[in-house]
């Protein structure tokens, strides 16, 4: 199923999602849009337990168009809780749409994974994540880029000095942690509260 989405219920269609939303802003006889289309249906119909579709029509929608900053037909863009991921410009082909939008939904795993892991950790050391979704998937979205820069996950809040046995003690969890949160009620980066 392919959703229509007008300047009346995008952000409500978008932010209510239970699956990231697949958003492709088109023109009327607009070749290209004509071209990407059928791609981003068969796409969609293949990752359909994963994502949902959804249309726009720059004249139905000028103010999510101009929101968004999108002056080019066709744009993709893949939204997930409301917030864009990513997004592309003009057509593809369609390995290349399917090698994106699945580095985007790994990654997103990825993210869900970690979080998980880290509630695991917190819930057997008696303290918590913090409350704030949006704090807590920033934090591991940084842990996990540091990794793939770095090759472990590095508190986001400590400079690396590049020694390895003093960088040891800044891989999350880190080894200043549990007296942060005793003492302040959280860890130094916000991942954990008491």
């Amino acid at each position: 199923m392919t959703l229509t989405l007008t300047d009346e219920n995008f952000e409500k269609e978008i932010s209510n999602s239970p699956k990231p939303v697949l958003v492709d802003f088109w023109l009327p006889g607009c070749g290209p849009c004509s071209l990407i289309s059928p791609t981003l249906e068969k796409i969609s119909n293949d990752f359909d337990d994963k994502i949902i579709l959804a249309k726009v029509n720059f004249d139905t929608a000028p103010l999510v168009v101009q929101r968004y900053g999108i002056n080019m037909a066709p744009t993709v863009i893949l939204f997930k809780e409301g917030k864009p991921l990513s997004g592309f410009i003009g057509v593809r082909p369609e390995p290349e749409i399917r090698e994106w939008l699945e580095n985007q939904l790994r990654e997103d795993r990825e993210i869900e994974k970690l979080i998980e892991e880290y509630e695991e950790y917190a819930k057997q050391n008696d303290f918590s994540l913090n409350p704030n979704k949006k704090i807590v998937e920033g934090i591991v979205k940084t842990l996990l880029d540091r990794e793939k820069k770095f090759g472990f996950r590095y508190c986001p809040c400590r400079k690396i000095t590049g020694n390895p046995e003093d960088d040891k003690k800044i891989i999350c969890p880190c080894a200043y942690h549990r007296a942060e949160i005793k003492k302040d009620g959280h860890c130094l980066c916000g991942l954990f509260v008491k």
